[in-house]
């Protein structure tokens, strides 16, 4: 793909639960968004304004009832389920507030283990997932299980599992939400060392002062987006 293709692009996406029926709601409403290589791009709003909904448009955890979704030039529409489940796993990584770390693995373990799913031999497994630790500054402890780390330190862990097959997008659910405000700044911090680092990040939030450390903030009102003028 060249650098022109966007990694994100949606086209007029729509969601709307129980069509035609008295509980009938309209998560979104034909939105338009471009998300370039590269960019760290924050998507704001209140429960309930169609963030999530979106979040799992984007990440390929559901499918829309109207318009195009395109990630990095891909349209997600023409996918088979084996496919999808591909695209999911090489272009998307994840990081939710709530870490969803395995307690029984160490932080190496946790983080090698989606390079089981991409048929990556053990011994190299083991050698990427110490470089993305130490990446995050967790090098020293990887042999660590989640209840030996404090909140921020499984943050890492998560963010470090997520980039593990080098996706282009990182898709970031409220991740500051479960820390204390300055470990909370570190994460954010380690997302805009990333977004120097060419990967494309993108931050779902309620928090106007978490959405301040994205280059290009969203707002989501009512399942419509808008683009805030800084």
């Amino acid at each position: 793909m060249t650098a022109a293709v966007p990694v994100i692009e949606t086209r007029g996406l729509g969601k709307v639960y129980s069509a035609g029926t008295e509980a009938e709601v309209v998560a979104l409403a034909n939105v338009d968004l471009r998300i370039a290589h590269g960019d760290f791009v924050a998507i704001m709003g209140p429960s309930g304004s169609g963030k999530s909904t979106l979040m799992n448009l984007i990440g390929c955890l559901d499918t829309p009832t109207a318009g195009q979704y395109l990630c990095d030039g891909i349209d997600v529409a023409t996918l088979d389920a084996e496919a999808l489940a591909e695209l999911r796993r090489d272009k998307i990584g994840f990081v939710f507030q709530g870490f969803h770390l395995l307690p029984r693995m160490t932080a190496l373990e946790n983080v090698a283990m989606p390079m089981g799913y991409a048929r990556v031999p053990p011994a190299e497994r083991v050698e990427r997932a110490q470089a993305a630790l130490e990446a995050v500054g967790l090098g020293a402890r990887s042999g660590h299980r989640p209840n030996e780390l404090s909140g921020g330190q499984q943050q890492r862990v998560a963010i470090a599992r997520a980039l593990i097959n080098q996706p282009p997008v990182l898709l970031a659910d409220e991740p500051t939400g479960a820390l204390d405000s300055k470990t909370g700044e570190e994460i954010l911090a380690l997302f805009k060392r990333l977004r120097d680092d060419g990967h494309t990040v993108v931050l779902i939030t309620h928090d106007a002062e978490v959405a301040a450390h994205a280059d290009r903030t969203f707002v989501m009102r009512d399942g419509e987006l808008h683009e805030e003028v800084r």
